[in-house]
């Protein structure tokens, strides 16, 4: 039998050719914890074979496509545990929470903590009996008729927009196809937590990239949980539940009607923010703080609008203008600046020119100059007068280490994120991560001039500053705006599937831009000819009123 080598893990071992890489795998490190391999930038599945010398990596749910890939599992698993306890029953995914994802149970009555625990129970036993999840290549017709004989007319519209194979998995007597490969076993998904919300509502934890593997920390956030509640009723009464129902706009010219209909929806919940805060006549500083991408820009100044028309001064800061000098900017333990850690700020200059504004004295405000790292005054004098609103964006507004000398009864918190309540389907979502993701590609290429890798590249340590200075203090916001249109990402479909595909197979982020073109895939494209100049929309692809 012929001979090849494997390369891995600063290790290099002899197997037969045609040897699997689960066979493989069982000489890593990460043997117990394993769920694909990575090879020529590609992700494998397990049962996949080696077939000649190579150099590959096994991937764990502490890397980014290793999280993906284990999400997945966890929610088949899921619903294969809850349609065991209760047949009649079925599971939707709603949307992503700070570490793990919504979901809710169609049943017929109200379930108990006691029956969450026998899901638990269930979930276990599928894991201690070490299951494969078995994948099949069906034609896209029997797919499609699969689901429409099951009820789930959503998939059978999704899976039109698929290849001509489509790639489902089985797990005991179930099947679902999901967006990522699934692991090769059940034994690899080790750590899940499930918090029962009431009403059939419940949170699922799951290790990730984020929290190098292991379980995160519940932290209960209903303001995020009702605002996704919110959204989601609203496209209900649109008959817009799903991404095939958008998309049945697209294909029959209806679309330009929802679009305004979103468009409207967004200023409107502005306009609920304005009117919060000019009922709390004691809020001077109104404390904006959103993840990268969430439209802080346009939001501020949408708000800043509608308070101007009721009679007020808005003025706005941004807490990077009070960047400390880049030679004395915090470093990270690689040595590189840390501009996201709260450090990065002069916190001290930043709330003496507060308090000064609520004595009524006029302040010469600077502005960071990002070349030269340093802070340049320019005689920007401003003065709080009876009727000015001071706007702060920034990374760390719901902090309140930023401002510990303002009193909380002067500041309104505001957290932006953008979540579309528009699902592909029952079981699969849209990521805000993802959605958020796609935003910054488009705008950082055509503002910045940088390619997909660059931007993909600087993601993670942007990601990583949000879990340490934003998501912690989401709860303590007074009002969350959902900054994300249902219909968008048709429209970004467009700028952003050239700049995918613009990336070489000798990346490394090969496959993330490959997976997110196949996301792209479920989405049918809209002209931006439909976008109006002043839309949210227009930060990230260009054409707004300011440019």
């Amino acid at each position: 039998m012929e001979k090849i080598k494997i390369n891995f893990e600063h290790k290099k071992i002899e197997v037969e050719k045609n040897t699997t890489y689960y066979e493989i795998s069982k000489y890593s490190k990460l043997k117990d914890t394993v769920l694909a391999v990575k090879k020529n930038n590609e992700l494998f599945p397990l049962t996949a074979r080696a077939v000649e010398n190579e150099t590959i990596e096994f991937i764990d749910a502490s890397s980014i496509e290793g999280a993906k890939i284990y999400k997945a599992a966890v929610k088949f698993i899921l619903e294969v545990a809850i349609k065991t306890v209760f047949p009649s029953s079925d599971i939707h995914y709603l949307h992503s929470v700070p570490g793990g994802m919504l979901g809710e149970i169609k049943y017929d009555k109200i379930l108990t903590t006691e029956d969450i625990s026998r899901i638990k129970r269930e979930m276990a036993n599928i894991i201690d009996e070490d299951l494969e999840f078995k994948k099949f290549n069906i034609l896209k017709k029997e797919a499609v008729d699969f689901y429409e004989a099951t009820s789930y007319y959503e998939k059978a519209i999704n899976v039109k927009t698929c290849d001509d194979i489509v790639t489902i998995y089985k797990l005991k007597d179930y099947l679902n196809y999901f967006y990522v490969p699934m692991p090769y076993k059940t034994k690899y998904i080790k750590q899940f937590e499930l918090k029962y919300l009431g009403n059939n509502r419940l949170v699922i934890l799951y290790p990730s990239n984020l929290t190098e593997g292991r379980l995160p920390e519940y932290v209960h956030h209903e303001n995020i949980i009702n605002a996704y509640y919110d959204g989601k009723s609203w496209l209900k009464k649109l008959n817009t539940p799903y991404v095939g129902d958008l998309n049945n706009l697209i294909s029959n010219r209806e679309v330009k009607g929802f679009i305004e209909s979103c468009e409207l929806h967004f200023t409107d919940e502005i306009k609920k923010a304005s009117d919060k805060i000019i009922r709390n006549n004691d809020k001077k500083f109104v404390m904006i703080a959103g993840p990268s991408s969430s439209g802080k820009t346009t939001t501020t100044r949408v708000l800043g609008a509608y308070l101007r028309s009721k009679g007020y001064d808005p003025i706005c800061l941004s807490t990077d203008d009070y960047f400390v000098e880049r030679i004395d900017t915090p470093k990270d333990e690689y040595g590189n600046y840390d501009f996201e850690c709260l450090n990065a700020i002069d916190t001290k200059t930043f709330n003496e020119d507060l308090m000064k504004l609520l004595k009524g004295e006029e302040v010469n405000i600077p502005t960071y100059n990002f070349v030269t790292g340093k802070r340049e005054y320019h005689s920007h004098y401003i003065k709080l007068e009876e009727n000015s609103i001071i706007l702060i964006e920034g990374l760390h507004s719901l902090n309140d280490d930023l401002t510990p000398g303002i009193p909380d009864r002067y500041k309104y918190k505001i957290y932006l994120s953008p979540f579309i309540p528009l699902n592909i389907d029952r079981h699969n979502y849209i990521s805000t991560l993802d959605l958020r993701l796609i935003r910054r590609i488009i705008r950082d290429n055509r503002t910045r001039g940088y390619t997909v890798s660059e931007v993909i590249e600087k993601w993670q340590s942007v990601r990583n500053g949000e879990e340490k200075y934003i998501f912690p203090f989401t709860h303590q916001a007074d009002t969350i705006i959902n900054t994300a249109l249902p219909y968008e990402l048709g429209v970004l479909k467009v700028y952003a599937e050239p700049l995918l595909l613009s990336i070489d197979t000798d990346s490394k982020y090969y496959e993330e831009a490959r997976r997110l073109l196949k996301f792209l895939r479920s989405f049918y494209s809209i002209t931006s000819e439909y976008v109006s100049k002043s839309s949210i929309l227009r930060e990230f692809i260009g054409g707004n009123t300011n440019d």
